[in-house]
């Protein structure tokens, strides 16, 4: 009990400490001590492992930063075509009440685009996704959609910036972020990048082809031309003659009456001057064509190719046969030393990474956690809906003024 009762007192100590080494510098405005509340320094306490002077370095440069930017001045008038577009966004809130976010960045916006002004609209968006939080919630889930990308470096430029941007000014408030249908050369730069990137861990590569429903084919069995084409053999007679073989043939029969209804024909009776197996007359009457006759003569083996007769009477073959060597004693097999399996070392070869059965639990890992955020990757965006859920001043004029102010004044104009 004593223990802990302890470390809320030392967390607040630590607490009070980042506060009053803050203060002895240039004094903070009222947003910024409304900014330096005690979750926010115990999120940048976390992150530094409950270091004081690393936090309160790391606040103060977040500090700068959030001014330099100036996240105080941030309007949603400033980026009205990104809000038309959908380019990022608040889709909405999990079940824990965490806001997901979604960032549909098109690979030619940073080409007309500064950085800074990609910094700003991310800062925007997740302005207003800390806004939209509950009490008791810190953090939130980013889904970024990067099939727009077909450069993997660009894509990836993006990426590492926006989780470093995270890491240094937002600490402790990512839960999960999700790369979605990325380009096919990402996956290797991400594998040479990921342990340089802090938030590394929560974040995870998904593709939405493994979400797809498999389509059926059981519709084609209703369509008779379609399923006339396939062989049956429940049609081919019990006593047929059997070889081995492992592909099907029909004949093909021309009608040469120029009043027929039905000019060709599929049929089971081999018609072709060229046949498979004896060419005599059978006692079986015609020979009919199955999957168990009908095969070519280019594919099949010296033996299918030869006639009974020469099969049995003489064993010549088309290859020359080395003959084997006739064994002169029995071999004790209990006296050879079989050489031993080598025993599993944990330096794995780099090649076990490249193997498509390691990744396999991964793969499953990322997929589960994705599930529930897939609908808010499905779902469409709606401006009007996120532009709701913005304050002021994010929000702009709109939300400035009131729905009540604006009917009234369309209605004076109304007189006039």
């Amino acid at each position: 009990m004593g223990l802990k009762d302890q470390t809320p007192h030392k967390d607040k100590e630590r607490v009070e400490a980042v506060l009053a080494l803050l203060r002895k510098q240039p004094p903070l405005t009222l947003k910024q001590e409304k900014f330096c509340n005690r979750a926010c320094v115990e999120r940048f306490l976390k992150s530094k492992g409950d270091n004081v002077k690393k936090a309160t370095k790391q606040l103060r440069a977040c500090l700068s930063w959030r001014q330099s930017i100036g996240t105080d001045h941030l309007i949603a008038d400033e980026f009205s075509a990104e809000l038309a577009e959908g380019v990022a966004y608040v889709a909405g809130h999990d079940e824990e009440s965490r806001p997901v976010m979604v960032f549909r960045i098109k690979q030619d916006y940073q080409k007309f685009h500064s950085q800074k002004m990609f910094t700003r609209l991310l800062v925007f968006t997740l302005e207003v996704a800390i806004q939209t939080m509950a009490r008791n919630v810190e953090k939130f889930v980013l889904l970024f959609d990067a099939s727009f990308y077909r450069s993997a470096s660009a894509f990836m430029n993006m990426l590492v910036a926006t989780l470093k941007i995270i890491a240094d000014y937002y600490p402790g408030r990512l839960h999960k972020a999700f790369v979605i249908d990325p380009p096919s050369l990402f996956s290797y730069l991400w594998k040479g990048v990921r342990p340089f990137v802090e938030l590394s861990a929560l974040t995870m590569v998904v593709s939405s082809l493994d979400f797809e429903e498999p389509l059926e084919f059981n519709y084609m069995s209703s369509y008779p031309r379609s399923s006339s084409l396939r062989f049956d053999p429940s049609f081919v007679p019990p006593t047929a003659k059997k070889l081995a073989s492992c592909s099907s043939r029909f004949s093909f029969t021309v009608s040469h009456h120029l009043d027929s209804l039905k000019p060709w024909h599929l049929t089971l009776t081999d018609t072709s001057a060229s046949k498979v197996g004896p060419i005599g007359p059978s006692p079986l009457g015609p020979s009919l064509i199955s999957p168990l006759n009908a095969r070519s003569m280019s594919f099949a083996s010296p033996v299918a190719r030869a006639t009974p007769s020469s099969i049995n009477g003489s064993k010549r073959s088309f290859f020359p046969s080395t003959p084997l060597p006739q064994k002169t004693q029995m071999m004790d097999h209990t006296g050879i030393n079989h050489p031993r399996t080598p025993k599993p070392s944990f330096l794995q070869s780099p090649a076990v990474f490249f193997r498509k059965d390691y990744h396999i639990n991964k793969s499953e890992k990322s997929r589960d956690s994705f599930l529930p955020f897939l609908k808010f990757y499905r779902r469409p965006y709606d401006e009007m809906t996120y532009r709701s859920k913005m304050r002021p001043p994010l929000g702009g004029l709109i939300s400035i003024v009131s729905p009540q102010l604006r009917r009234r004044h369309m209605s004076i104009s109304q007189r006039f």
